[in-house]
């Protein structure tokens, strides 16, 4: 065999770089080395006959011939996948798929449980892997593979990423039951006057985080942030401990107010709706298993309430 020749995997290390512009991030996104991804680029340069990238700065950018190459590989990538998905109906009954689905704490807290119960329901054989969520983009993720979908709000990623509006929802604010200033929190004075705890976020990370950080540390004065936390699940706990007001998602608040001992109120600050929809990629759009999988998220999540099992 020629040592020019090159595979679909080789393609897919080229469309990822092209994506995200960094070997080392492609490394991480693959599970593998860099020094491999390295190897693969050094390969499909004498394949080519060109750099494909250069490196300026820090930075890594792609050549004319590289993004001349772009959209084929997409379309050659596309085609392999359907060529190598199943055209057969899928049983659940009969299936031992493992499905993998990106979530955030949230979802890892009130989506997963519902999902696993369906699964268990419609198949016996049928396994999820919940994914957290990092500072990689999810739209690379999903091309590599790495899940079947992502669950949240992401608006971000890339156009050409499927998505699927499930449910909108808001935010609300809680405290401990037994607050010694409860009736007083709905007013916006008061408000702004109490401690508060506070999601931190990333330029990468949730929406939901991003939006809430953004408009209470913008709102609040310094002094009125009694701690930052990584998570929302982390402020439900810290406002059930103290004096000081979380704010999070409804759905998730509802969810723990009974085990956290909260009380839940309007919180008397403008925000931004939460729109949370399903991702995926459009290698997988016409496998039958994948879409009987979407379905049956938007059957348990689609415009309606996640219960509590």
């Amino acid at each position: 065999m020629n040592e020019e020749d090159i595979s679909l995997r080789h393609l897919r290390v080229l469309t990822l770089l092209l994506e995200v512009g960094s070997p080392t991030r492609v490394a991480q996104i693959l599970d593998t080395t860099q020094p491999t991804i390295s190897k693969v680029l050094t390969k499909l340069r004498n394949h080519f006959g060109d750099p494909l990238f250069v490196r300026t700065g820090r930075s890594m950018r792609p050549t004319p011939k590289a993004i001349e190459l772009a959209q084929p590989l997409r379309e050659l990538l596309m085609t392999s996948a359907v060529m190598r998905s199943t055209t057969a109906s899928f049983n659940p009954k009969l299936s031992t798929r493992e499905f993998s689905v990106i979530v955030t704490e949230v979802g890892m807290i009130h989506l997963v449980m519902p999902i696993i119960s369906h699964l268990e329901k419609e198949g016996p054989g049928l396994r999820l892997k919940a994914v957290p969520l990092d500072s990689r983009q999810i739209d690379a993720r999903l091309e590599a593979a790495e899940a079947d979908l992502a669950l949240g709000v992401f608006p971000d990623v890339a156009s050409a990423t499927r998505r699927q509006l499930l449910y909108s929802d808001s935010y609300v604010s809680v405290v401990r039951s037994g607050h010694p200033r409860l009736k007083e929190l709905t007013k916006v004075d008061s408000f702004m006057r109490e401690r508060h705890v506070v999601v931190t976020s990333s330029n990468r990370g949730h929406a939901a985080h991003r939006f809430l950080d953004q408009r209470l540390s913008s709102r609040l004065e310094p002094d009125r942030i009694h701690v930052r936390v990584p998570n929302f699940l982390t402020s439900a706990f810290v406002a059930s401990r103290t004096d000081a007001i979380g704010t999070m998602p409804a759905k998730l608040a509802e969810y723990l107010a009974e085990d956290f001992r909260l009380t839940l109120f309007p919180t008397p600050l403008p925000l931004p709706r939460i729109e949370l929809s399903q991702f995926w990629h459009e290698r997988v759009h016409n496998d039958e298993a994948h879409r009987w999988f979407r379905r049956a998220i938007y059957t348990l999540f689609g415009t309606r309430k996640p219960r509590r099992r």
